[in-house]
C-alpha cells in the first residue's frame, strides 16, 4: 500500500478541477485557476478569455499552445472576467474569424504574475505560504496513467519526451512511500487521477519541469472597458 504523507494542501481553495478537452488550453486552465484561487471564494475564471488574448498578443493561433509570457501579460494588462463572462468552448470555430470575445464580459480581474526558477524546494516554499505554482513539464507515459493510489512515477528507463509540453498547477506537497511529492491540478477532468489530480514524485518531476510561474498581487484593471 502507498503511503502519502501531506504537508500542504490547497486543494480547498479551488472548485472541481476542469476539461480542457482536445484544445491546447492547459496553460490558460492552470493560469486562471491560480488566479481563481487567489481571489475571496471561489468562482472560475474565464479560460476562453485568457486563452484568446494570449494568441492574439502573440500572434497565434488557437490551434497553438499560448506562451507563459503572453499569458502573464494578458493576466496583468488585460485581466479576466468570471467563466459565465466568455464560457469555455469545447472546439475552436472552424470559422476563426467568428472567434471573438462576447460583447459584455462583465468586470475585468487583473493580476501581476512572474516566471519563477525550477526548483523543488522553492515550490514547496511557495505552497507554504498558500501560492498554487503554474508548472510547465515535459511529460511521458507514466503522466497518462497515474495509479489507484494517483501517483505517478517514472516506469524503469522511461525519460521525458520534450514534444509533449503540459501545463499543470501544484496544489500540495508531501511525501510517497518517503520521496517528496508534489500534488498537480491536471484539466483533462474528473477521471484523470484523483478527481482531476494526481502526485508527482520528485524522481519524475524533477528531470521534467522546464517551466513555473507565480501569480502575485492583485491589479485594478476596473478602468479598461468590460468588453472585449
Amino acid at each position: 500500500m502507498t503511503l502519502i504523507t501531506v504537508q500542504k494542501d490547497l486543494r480547498a481553495e479551488l472548485g472541481e478541477a476542469r476539461n480542457q478537452g482536445s484544445r491546447p488550453t492547459c496553460l490558460a486552465f492552470a493560469a486562471s485557476d491560480a488566479h481563481a484561487a487567489l481571489r475571496p471564494g471561489w468562482s472560475p475564471l474565464s479560460c476562453e478569455f485568457a486563452f484568446y488574448h494570449a494568441q492574439r498578443l502573440g500572434g497565434r493561433s488557437p490551434d497553438s499552445g499560448a506562451t507563459v509570457p503572453d499569458m502573464l501579460a494578458v493576466l496583468r494588462q488585460e485581466g479576466q472576467p468570471e467563466e459565465s463572462g466568455w464560457p469555455y468552448l469545447p472546439t475552436t470555430p472552424t470559422d476563426v474569424t467568428v472567434w471573438q470575445p462576447p460583447a459584455l464580459t462583465g468586470p475585468l480581474f487583473g493580476r501581476a504574475g512572474t516566471a519563477y526558477p525550477c526548483v523543488i524546494d522553492g515550490l514547496i516554499g511557495k505552497l507554504d505560504r498558500d501560492s498554487p505554482v503554474i508548472l510547465l513539464l515535459m511529460l511521458s507515459r507514466s503522466f497518462y496513467a497515474p495509479t489507484a493510489d494517483a501517483v505517478v512515477r517514472p516506469a524503469p528507463g522511461e525519460i521525458p519526451e520534450p514534444a509533449r509540453r503540459h501545463a499543470v498547477l501544484a496544489v500540495a506537497h508531501g511525501s510517497v512511500d518517503g520521496e517528496r511529492a508534489i500534488l498537480v491540478r491536471n484539466s483533462w477532468g474528473l477521471g484523470w487521477g484523483a478527481v482531476g489530480h494526481a502526485w508527482l514524485t520528485e524522481t519524475f518531476i524533477a528531470p521534467r519541469l522546464f517551466g513555473a510561474a507565480l501569480l502575485t498581487e492583485n491589479i485594478d484593471v476596473s478602468a479598461r472597458s468590460a468588453a472585449a
